[in-house]
Formats: C-alpha cells, sequence, structure tokens
C-alpha cells in the first residue's frame, strides 16, 4: 500500500538503483575522457565545488566540463576514479542527496602521480525520467604524491599552501 507522498520499497530501490548507475557512469566517462557524454550527466545549472580540496567552485554544467577537459584532457593525464559505500537519500519524487567515498588516481605528469582519498557530497535532481547529478562538492582526506621510487603526503595545510602559489604563477603566466 502505498502512502500519500512516499514511495514503495522497491520503488526506492529501483531509484537509489538508478544513481548508483549514474555515479558509475560519471566515473567511466570522465577516465575514458569522453566529454559530450560525461555532460549528459549533469543538470544545465550544475554546481561543482572543490574550493575545500583545493580547487574553485564552478557554476553552468558547460563551464564546468570545459574546465575539466582542460585539465584532464591529455590523454597523457591518465585518470582512475573509484566509489563506493554511497549513502544516498531520496528527498522528495525528483530529488536525492548522496554522499560517496572516494579514491582517485590522476597521472601529472611523467613518473609523477596523485592519489586522493575523499568524499563527492552531491545532490541530484530528476529531468524528464533521468536522474541527473545538480550539485557536488569534493572534500579530501589525504592527497599523496608518488611515483616508482618515492610518495610524498601533503597535509590538507600544506597543499592549500601549495594550491595558492601554484594558482598565483599560472595567473601570472596567462596574462
Amino acid at each position: 500500500m502505498r502512502v500519500s507522498g512516499q514511495r514503495e520499497p522497491a520503488e526506492r530501490l529501483v531509484e537509489l538503483e538508478e544513481i548508483k548507475r549514474l555515479k558509475a557512469r560519471y566515473c567511466r566517462h570522465l577516465d575514458a575522457k569522453d566529454w559530450a557524454a560525461w555532460r549528459t550527466l549533469f543538470t544545465d545549472d550544475f554546481v561543482s565545488d572543490t574550493a575545500s580540496a583545493g580547487g574553485t567552485t564552478i557554476q553552468g554544467a558547460d563551464e564546468f566540463v570545459a574546465f575539466v577537459r582542460r585539465n584532464l584532457g591529455n590523454p597523457a593525464k591518465v585518470t582512475s576514479h573509484q566509489v563506493h559505500a554511497p549513502e544516498i537519500e531520496l528527498t522528495s519524487p525528483t530529488t536525492a542527496r548522496g554522499v560517496w567515498a572516494l579514491e582517485d588516481v590522476v597521472r601529472l605528469g611523467p613518473a609523477v602521480h596523485m592519489r586522493g582519498y575523499g568524499h563527492y557530497h552531491e545532490t541530484y535532481r530528476k529531468v524528464d525520467g533521468r536522474w541527473l547529478i545538480a550539485s557536488s562538492r569534493l572534500t579530501r582526506l589525504r592527497t599523496d604524491f608518488f611515483n616508482g621510487l618515492f610518495s610524498v603526503y601533503l597535509s590538507p595545510r600544506t597543499e592549500r599552501i601549495l594550491s595558492s602559489v601554484a594558482t598565483k604563477v599560472a595567473r601570472r603566466f596567462t596574462r
């Protein structure tokens, strides 16, 4: 029996599974650098917030995809994103929120890799019968830089300082 405003347990499971599959496609399309397919996973007004992980806030799905493509689009910048342990809550028939544990590896350059551990905090919206990612906030617990010979852990404070310096240097060269 359906209670007003609530879904049957089987319906809820289907909705949760659709959101899990959405996030799986997010990782696969990003790592495959399939930018057209990746773009279809976001609402037009998508907001990305990576400020607490040393990044920035970007408004708009097109702007976000273009930003990531500029930074990770080079085939030599191999990435591997793994998400697990989803905590998803359906907040209405067309909205949800979730937290995903994350481990990612990014090849920054020859023999320099970054491995990060953290969480995606996301909101979802169902548009025209499809779940889409409406917002994402990335938090980092730890970041390691490594190659075959060494591994270096950067504390969040050190990472913020280095990120700030790198941003200032990049601005100087792009003027």
